[in-house]
């Protein structure tokens, strides 16, 4: 039971910064992202929600099992996490609140290579918490293909 407790305190810290991150783009997604020239393979607005939920959960349950880990190491990982928390509430920031593709895109980009490295330095403490995070790394691909569409197209 004592290991769970920090599973739950990541996922729950993830919701939060999801929470924030819908926070930021809502007005957006009303008055300016439905006027963009989109890629056919963008989903509807709701797989977005369904997605990014997931991922969360994922990203926490990673993070906790790292923490559960204890190692000097961990502590460095739990910082490259918590990085790429704040990149990833930059890029809603950044792409609905300023609505800047560019500036998004750029984020997206170093958001990914910080991802990467989390996953790599996570597969050497726990192998879950590193193969849990590749639908995070597959979806981050696919919403720079999403996020570089926008940029060339509008």
């Amino acid at each position: 039971m004592k290991a769970f407790v920090p599973i739950l305190q990541f996922v729950l810290i993830s919701f939060l910064v999801g929470y924030i991150s819908m926070l930021l783009q809502r007005e957006s997604l009303i008055t300016w992202y439905p006027a963009l020239v989109k890629s056919s393979l963008t989903p509807p607005g709701n797989v977005f929600a369904i997605v990014w939920s997931a991922l969360y959960l994922l990203m926490g349950i990673s993070a906790g099992l790292i923490w559960n880990t204890r190692t000097m190491y961990s502590w460095m990982l739990i910082l490259v996490f918590l990085v790429q928390l704040a990149l990833n509430l930059l890029w809603s920031f950044s792409f609905f609140y300023m609505q800047s593709p560019v500036m998004g895109f750029a984020v997206l980009v170093v958001l990914f290579m910080v991802v990467v490295l989390y996953v790599t330095g996570c597969y050497n403490q726990h192998k879950w918490a590193a193969i849990i995070n590749a639908p995070y790394l597959l979806w981050l691909l696919f919403a720079g293909y999403l996020n570089l569409y926008v940029v060339i197209n509008n």
